[in-house]
């Protein structure tokens, strides 16, 4: 099965974990792609190699503010994957529901030895 391209949609892209790292920046706001490279500790050439897949599947956007390129986040972007996790907090609730009954059920029984 061949793999599919980093930028068909924003799961491939948030799999590389320097993109997630990228974007959790990016959530404070606007940043040149210079200091995103310098807070990640890798080379500007990467961080806009990881930019402009950002970009390509609508996670990032960047504007010209003077001689500066500034990125910022595209949130609606992301909100296939939101959509996507969200559909598996019923499962979540339900674990930890039953979690919480174990959780009971144990404390009773230590308090009956």
């Amino acid at each position: 099965m061949a793999r599919a391209a980093t930028t068909s949609d924003a799961f491939n892209a948030i799999a590389e974990p320097q993109r997630r790292d990228i974007l959790a920046l990016l959530r404070a706001g606007e940043r040149p792609v210079t200091e995103l490279a310098q807070e990640l500790g890798i080379s500007q050439p990467r961080t806009s190699k990881h930019l402009r897949v950002l970009r390509e599947v609508g996670l990032v956007r960047v504007r010209e503010a003077g001689k500066q390129r500034l990125y910022g986040l595209e949130a609606h972007g992301l909100r296939p994957v939101h959509e996507w996790v969200g559909g598996f907090e019923r499962f979540w609730n339900e674990s930890f529901d039953r979690l919480d009954t174990y959780v009971q059920d144990l404390k009773q029984t230590q308090q009956e030895e």
